[in-house]
């Protein structure tokens, strides 16, 4: 009996003895093929790029991988404890290698018939994430172990769990777990409780199979295997771990996506971005984007016009567009490219020039004012004209929207009914030439062969920069420039500032004039075109457009805050049916928009001084002669 047991003794210790030279040999034959380690020793993960709107609220992320490193300090213990006691509990014991776990598992899974359990630990699960390639073989295991034992002589046992808890994909596109928070949670991972830190350390097996959100019972039983284990290891009491155990899996799922409502927005800041930042900086990311705009407007607003428009619309909807801004600095707080970004990306509001039709009207009104050409007070007839046409021996007679005449008009109420041989009259007294120095000085670009029709508006420019032009009334003068962007920081959380914008103006129109346009404009709102506005509540001015055959339908509005113009019409072109003007389509739809968000009832700017009287008999005769 004792020569059996020593027999049986020596054949295992020489074949222990053989497969430990046999792992030497075979160590030593890898470690001449074995990859660097060195990048883990300065990590620096591809991180996404948070945008954030003007209020700090997430829309959404930009870059290949969505996530967000955080430091080892930023993440609770009972986080950190979750993973560890879930996927390596003797992980400060060992030196990369938990030759007890492996026997654990590789037993565990034998007498269940299948893999139930692994044994690798954390660090061989970073080289299997940044190192190896996924294969499943036996020399490919052999070299994940070898790289973990030399990874914990390099790095201290934080730095691989820093690795490991930013770069470890947890599902639903996540990697890392500031990434998995913000997504199952809607909340950092310095705010996750223990529930929450349970449910996340359950995803590394299986980030599909335990998805919280789309299989919560799967993810309810691993999220209660990973509070046992945290008990069997003396993280918490079992006490604790019952009483979690016995609480529902509740996720508050975050749209990691950007959100379609905003979709035409960021592809202007991608191409801002594109500008400002070279290509590799946004590909590696972990930028902080704060941009202009208001994403609750955004959303609100949206849907609103949406209801009314598809109201209105029930049969081959035509596209529409909006722009809404910042009357303090500039910023652009909400726009939309079109009725679906999903349906067509195309960005209406910034690229799609349309003629602008009577919306064009108030900057005529107001070079003539400026220039001296005609008091604020005065009246013109609004009666028919002819004038030579663009083809020789052809005449052009201009006639209003209904067909009709009201005679001697004030300029307030010749703006107000939108009159349009009112408005060829004041072109005359200005001069092609001068119409070219307002329209440049403006930013419209208009062709160099400009006729008197741009008094109709028969040039084409954007829904973008028609509304930006009329911010020049709100700010008594000072046409603003637009932002996007306010502030970009070099990291997501902290960080310094490496970009930053100011808000801008140029001087368009004095203050005297820009006043008197804010009377005139809110008398369009008041009594004239676009009195469908009245119902916000609050002082506002406005200008309707609508241009031959019914093509396109327009309403540019403001208040004291903000500047937002709305633009409907076919991108072909044809027309919106008869009578869709601007003040019956487009001016309801900016109504809708305007009530997505609160507006304080402020007073439309006014310049209080009176102004002076001057002789306009020579230009009064002028007119009355046309």
């Amino acid at each position: 009996m004792k020569s059996a047991l020593k027999l049986i003794f020596l054949f295992f210790l020489t074949f222990l003895i053989f497969i430990g030279i046999l792992f030497f040999v075979l160590f030593l034959y890898l470690k001449i093929s074995l990859p660097s380690i060195s990048k883990l020793k300065n990590y620096q993960p591809v991180q996404t790029n948070l945008i954030l709107d003007h209020n700090g609220s997430i829309i959404g992320y930009l870059g290949k991988e969505r996530r967000i490193f955080v430091p080892l300090k930023k993440i609770p213990p009972h986080v950190v404890k979750a993973f560890i006691a879930a996927e390596d509990a003797n992980f400060y014991k060992h030196k990369g290698i938990d030759f007890y776990s492996l026997l654990r598992a590789l037993f565990k899974n034998i007498i269940s018939g299948k893999i139930v359990q692994g044994g690798s630990t954390i660090t061989q699960q970073v080289v299997k994430s940044l190192i190896l390639s996924p294969e499943r073989t036996l020399s490919r295991k052999i070299k994940e172990m070898v790289l973990a034992w030399q990874i914990e002589k390099n790095l201290t046992k934080d730095e691989i769990l820093t690795i490991y808890l930013n770069h470890i994909y947890l599902g639903e596109g996540a990697y890392g777990v500031e990434a998995a928070s913000l997504t199952y949670f809607n909340k950092h991972v310095w705010e996750l409780n223990l529930n929450e830190a349970a449910t996340l350390a359950g995803l590394p097996p299986g980030p599909s199979k335990f998805n919280p959100i789309n299989n919560p019972q799967a993810a309810l039983n691993r999220r209660n295997y990973v509070l046992r284990r945290m008990a069997e290891v003396g993280f918490i009491s079992w006490e604790e771990a019952r009483k979690i155990m016995a609480q529902p899996l509740l996720v508050n799922p975050k749209n990691v996506n950007i959100p379609w409502y905003a979709a035409y927005f960021i592809d202007v800041v991608k191409a801002e971005l594109e500008k400002i930042l070279p290509p590799e900086a946004l590909e590696k990311g972990g930028y902080r984007i704060v941009t202009t705009l208001d994403l609750n407007w955004q959303k609100k607003g949206y849907e609103n016009m949406l209801n009314y428009f598809f109201q209105i619309f029930k049969k081959d909807p035509p596209e529409f567009a909006a722009v809404c801004i910042s009357n303090q600095d500039g910023g652009v707080r909400f726009l939309i490219g079109g009725k679906n970004y999903m349906e067509s990306s195309y960005n209406r509001a910034i690229l799609g020039k349309r003629q602008a039709g009577s919306a064009i009207k108030p900057f005529i009104w107001a070079e003539a004012i400026e220039t001296g050409i005609l008091d604020p007070n005065a009246t013109l007839p609004d009666e028919p004209i002819t004038l030579p046409g663009a083809n020789a021996g052809e005449d052009w007679s201009p006639g209003n929207y209904d067909g009709k005449y009201m005679g001697l008009l004030s300029l307030k109420d010749a703006l107000a009914y939108s009159r349009n041989t009112v408005s060829v009259r004041i072109a005359l007294l200005l001069g092609i030439d001068r119409l070219k120095v307002l329209f440049n000085r403006i930013g419209f670009n208009f062709p160099s062969s400009l006729n008197y029709s741009v008094a109709l508006g028969t040039y084409e420019v954007s829904p973008f920069e028609l509304t930006l032009a009329y911010t020049v009334f709100p700010t008594l003068g000072n046409m603003l420039t637009p932002r996007f962007i306010e502030t970009i920081y070099d990291q997501i959380y902290g960080g310094k500032v490496i970009y930053q914008t100011q808000p801008e103006n140029k001087p368009v129109f004095s203050l005297r004039t820009a006043s008197v346009m804010n009377e005139f404009l809110q008398a369009v709102v008041l009594y004239g075109t676009g009195r469908c506005a009245s119902a916000l509540g609050v002082p506002a001015g406005g200008k309707t457009g609508t241009t031959q055959e019914y093509k396109d339908a327009w309403f540019i509005g403001f208040t004291a805050d903000y500047t937002c113009g709305v633009w409907v019409g076919y991108d072909k072109g044809k027309t919106l049916g008869r009578g869709e003007t601007g003040g019956r389509i487009a001016c309801p739809l900016w109504l809708n928009l305007m009530k997505g968000i609160n507006h304080e009832a402020k007073p439309i700017p006014v310049f209080k001084e009176e102004p002076s009287l001057m002789d306009f008999s020579e230009n009064m005769t002028l007119i009355q002669n046309q």
